[in-house]
């Protein structure tokens, strides 16, 4: 589609030179007779905008957008509707009936405008002659075009070319007072608008991509921030849009619409959200860039910005077919917002304007009609109210009951009886309800500052209004609710998966605070109770902006913690709110000086206790976490200054506390029993390793399993005397607890028995005895077990028993490696045991390597690493240190096969230094 203003000029004639202009009117019989149009288009055209349509039944709709799109574009809302449905008739006889593409050209005149669609089927010809109904019977489903020209056009006609047909309509634009398009009434100076001394306009651009390329004087006034500082960053950093999850318009697409007007507010450089009434433009530039222009001024400036009011349904003209217009477009406008929230706000603003008030104000009715919920209001402080519940029945007499209408000339003389206009300044209020089917759905309701402005004429008039809008609010209303439970729905199921797919206590509370920020509430503190003798402990705090989180944890630490009551749902909790504004307050004085103690300038003392306090400042509900009959902690939700929580959020948040407290108990048990698990474990592990003079000894050891310390293999080596040491490595059938209960066994058994003097055989053999008297509970069991004793040549005697393990291996000096032992029975199968003592001599250099059959085991497919492969790694450590033989040994056992390790692995390496020279 290309739009193209003209200064000035003639429109193309598409007609061939000296054709004339078919023109058809309705005699004065009815009967349609051809007119051909002489007169010479002089008007000026002012501005043009063309589009084609491909010849497909959806066109017809977007043909009636562009005209609408076009002639609102040009002010000329007057003869939209005309306009609309002529185009309607005439692009469907085009794609439809003609069945080729469709070109639409609409033309700006100072008087009137001229529509064009031209289709690609010339030889379609107009009958010339006959009565109207030869051109389009109502029976027939076309045709009826040219007879909706005939009836609502100011001129129209058909042109013919060789490849195009060309129908035209003109439609004049009403005459208006020279240089007035809307006007109000003289009022006295007490009754006009409030603004302050100088009104300040931002003038903000936002490009396609939604961030900002200009920022005005008057903007950096308003907010605070520089233009530096914003251009380049998207405007929804600094926008605090009025937003339902999943539902509602957000910014990104109000941007996108080709005007917008209404309110939200503006974050500012100190952390304060201002309220602002905005009016957006779409535009673009001369090389067909888009790009959103943003007049923005203080909310109750609003006037310098607004669109002037519509006229009463009284006053409204009537349509072109004599019949009323829709009195739901009349109040609300087309096209009408197609979510909630734009239609509530559109609603109290149209009401507003049609009573000429300062304030207006929309609630819905719960379910059981016992409570309204304020969902929408204009021109009362911020948004403060939004979301807050008042009971039906609220005040007294008449002007209590939401179900009837009621008009309160002074609020001043009956106090407290429209809750929501306390501390306001409004004086007088008329309120209706909104009934579908008899039942009470909602209440409106237009205030104004002035006492005894409203009578039971202005009641009538919005009760009528109310009326019509009801059934279309309630609809919108039930849309809103089972798109909110499908997405609750939703929120609820990937909830419970990422509860449940952790058992870390830390990560559970990190994964509760991070659902519920933003979606649920701005900020969220989780408190936890270790057991019922226990305070309350702060555990998490987080807030969609990081850097007020250190600022609210270290309030809420000043604050004595909620009580810990089981009783299901939320529950408001007053002092975080209390407290932000003390301290506030105390910080602002302090910066005055008023105190009598030192001044701080404002950006470093008061700025981020404004800030602290702004966050926390507006509803805080606390939920129980309640698991096993058991209180075991609080989940905090709290909202930013003058906000509320709807109803909705806090069943939401509610479900999700219940499924967040399972989910931190079997965290909690989960590491209670972890804890307990590894101290069993680490009980279970030598508690360390003696120095041997001359000798250099190093164990690495790796049990199998997820969280396993200990497993089926274990080693130990410990002093027996003053000149001799005890070592071992075993291997116990199986792995996990039960192993590592028999490792346990017989590492202790193993250092009771060397200690009273026995030999290695006898030792075995009282150990095999140990592990058969389990019963059930004995595993077999082999060990490798030997006594060390240093000798005064540099070398080092061994005596060693190999009771079914594999065979130690000696690396000697020149790179050869042999077994150091022979194979004997293993343990804890046959009762009478027959074993041996082997002795062997370390020479200077020498290395004894001791392993578990974890290590030789190690299978990569059908290769297995195996005795002959140990010992191959082995002849490449010569001159090395114990410490870097086993790292080698475990690096070559790590890199055999790319899985990991499925079975426990313990390496031994013992090494007597080589004679270092003189």
């Amino acid at each position: 589609m290309t739009t193209e203003l003209i200064p000035g000029g003639h429109p193309p004639d598409p007609r061939p030179t000296g054709t004339p202009m078919p023109h058809q009117r309705r005699g004065p019989d009815g009967t349609g007779s051809l007119h051909v149009d002489n007169r010479s288009r002089s008007s000026v055209i002012t501005a043009r905008a063309a589009a084609s349509f491909e010849p497909v039944g959806r066109s017809v709709a977007t043909a009636r957008s562009f005209v609408r799109d076009t002639l609102q574009g040009w002010g000329f809302a007057d003869i939209v509707d005309d306009a609309v449905v002529l185009t309607s008739e005439l692009v469907t006889n085009a794609v439809v009936h003609a069945g080729t593409a469709a070109d639409v050209l609409c033309l700006r005149a100072d008087d009137a405008v001229r529509i064009e669609v031209a289709d690609r089927y010339p030889e379609r010809e107009v009958p010339l002659q006959g009565p109207a109904a030869t051109m389009g019977s109502p029976d027939r489903e076309g045709g009826r075009g040219l007879q909706l020209c005939a009836a609502l056009a100011a001129r129209w006609g058909v042109d013919y070319t060789p490849t195009h047909k060309n129908v035209w309509f003109q439609l004049d634009l009403p005459e208006r007072p020279v240089g007035t398009r809307a006007a109000g009434p003289s009022l006295p100076a007490d009754l006009l608008p409030l603004a302050d001394g100088r009104v300040r306009v931002a003038v903000v651009q936002i490009d396609r991509k939604g961030s900002v390329t200009a920022w005005n004087e008057d903007a950096e006034e308003l907010f605070g921030h520089t233009a530096g500082q914003v251009t380049g960053r998207p405007l929804t950093d600094v926008a605090a849009w009025p937003h339902t999850p999943g539902t509602g318009t957000g910014i990104a697409e109000a941007l996108q619409l080709s005007r917008w007007e209404g309110s939200y507010g503006i974050r500012c450089a100190d952390g304060r959200v201002t309220s602002v009434y905005a009016s957006h433009l779409r535009v673009r530039d001369t090389g067909g860039e888009p790009s959103t222009v943003c007049l923005l001024v203080r909310d109750h400036e609003r006037a310098v910005l607004q669109t002037p009011m519509r006229l009463p349904s009284s006053e409204q003209a009537p349509a072109a077919d004599g019949q009323s217009a829709d009195p739901f477009e009349v109040f609300i406008g087309s096209p009408a917002p197609d979510d909630l929230d734009g239609l509530l706000q559109r609603t109290v603003e149209r009401a507003r304007d049609m009573l000429d008030g300062d304030a207006a104000f929309l609630l819905l009715a719960t379910d059981d009609e016992t409570e309204l919920e304020v969902r929408a209001s204009t021109g009362l402080p911020s948004a403060r109210q939004r979301f807050a519940r008042v009971p039906v029945e609220a005040g007294p007499g008449r002007y209590g009951s939401a179900r009837m209408p009621a008009v309160h000339e002074d609020l001043a003389v009956v106090p407290g009886a429209v809750p929501l206009l306390n501390d306001t300044g409004m004086r007088s209020v008329v309120t209706v309800p909104l009934k579908v089917e008899g039942r009470l759905t909602g209440s409106l309701g237009v205030a104004a500052e002035a006492p005894g402005r409203y009578s039971n004429e202005e009641a009538l008039r919005l009760q009528f209004a109310a009326d019509r809008i009801a059934l279309a609010v309630e609809s919108a209303r039930l849309g809103e609710l089972e798109r909110l439970r499908r997405g609750s729905l939703s929120f609820l199921v990937e909830a419970s998966d990422l509860l449940a797919g952790t058992l870390d206590r830390d990560q559970t509370l990190a994964l509760m605070a991070q659902m519920t920020v933003p979606t649920l509430a701005t900020w969220c503190a989780v408190y936890t109770i270790a057991d019922q003798a226990s305070e309350p402990y702060l555990s998490y705090v987080l807030h969609e902006d990081e850097e007020l989180i250190d600022g609210i944890k270290s309030l809420l630490s000043k604050i004595s913690p909620p009580d810990p009551v089981p009783t299901p749902g939320a529950r408001v909790w007053s002092a975080p709110g209390a407290v932000a504004h003390q301290a506030a307050l105390r910080s602002s004085m302090r910066s005055l000086g008023l105190t009598g103690g030192p001044t701080y300038q404002t950006s470093s003392g008061i700025g981020p206790t404004l800030a602290t306090a702004s966050a926390v400042g507006g509803e805080t509900v606390v939920l129980p976490l309640v698991a096993r009959n058991r209180v075991i902690g609080m989940l905090t939700l709290g909202k930013p200054t003058d906000e509320h929580f709807r109803q909705e959020i806090l069943e939401l948040a509610e479900d999700l506390s219940r499924r967040a407290a399972l989910a931190l108990d079997n965290a909690r048990l989960y590491s209670e029993r972890t804890a307990i698990s590894q101290a069993l474990q680490r009980s279970l592990l030598p508690p360390g390793q003696p120095q041997i003079e001359g000798v250099e000894v190093e164990v690495i050891y790796r049990a199998a399993g997820e969280g396993n310390e200990v497993g089926g293999d274990f080693y130990d080596v410990f002093p027996i005397s003053d000149d001799a040491y005890g070592f071992a490595i075993g291997d116990v059938c199986g792995t996990g607890p039960n192993a590592a209960a028999v490792t346990g066994l017989a590492r202790h058994a193993l250092r009771l028995l060397a200690r009273e003097g026995l030999s290695g055989p006898a030792v075995l053999e009282r150990l095999n005895s140990a592990i058969l008297d389990e019963g059930a509970r004995s595993r077999f069991l082999t060990l490798l077990y030997g006594e060390l004793r240093p000798r005064e040549d540099g070398s080092a005697e061994l005596k060693v028993v190999c009771a079914g393990h594999p065979l130690p291996l000696r690396l000697r000096q020149d790179g050869t490696v042999e077994a150091a032992a022979e194979p004997q029975p293993l343990l804890g199968v046959i009762e009478d045991l027959e074993l041996y003592e082997e002795t062997v001599v370390l020479d200077p250099g020498d290395v004894l390597l001791c392993v578990t059959d974890g290590v030789t085991e190690r299978r990569e497919g059908t290769r297995m690493l195996g005795d002959d492969g140990l010992a191959e790694v082995l002849t490449t450590c010569t001159g090395l240190t114990a410490g870097a033989v086993a790292a080698r040994v475990m690096r070559a056992v790590e890199r055999f096969a790319s899985d990991a390790p499925s079975d426990d692995m313990a390496i031994l390496a013992m090494r007597v230094p080589g004679i270092q020279p003189d």
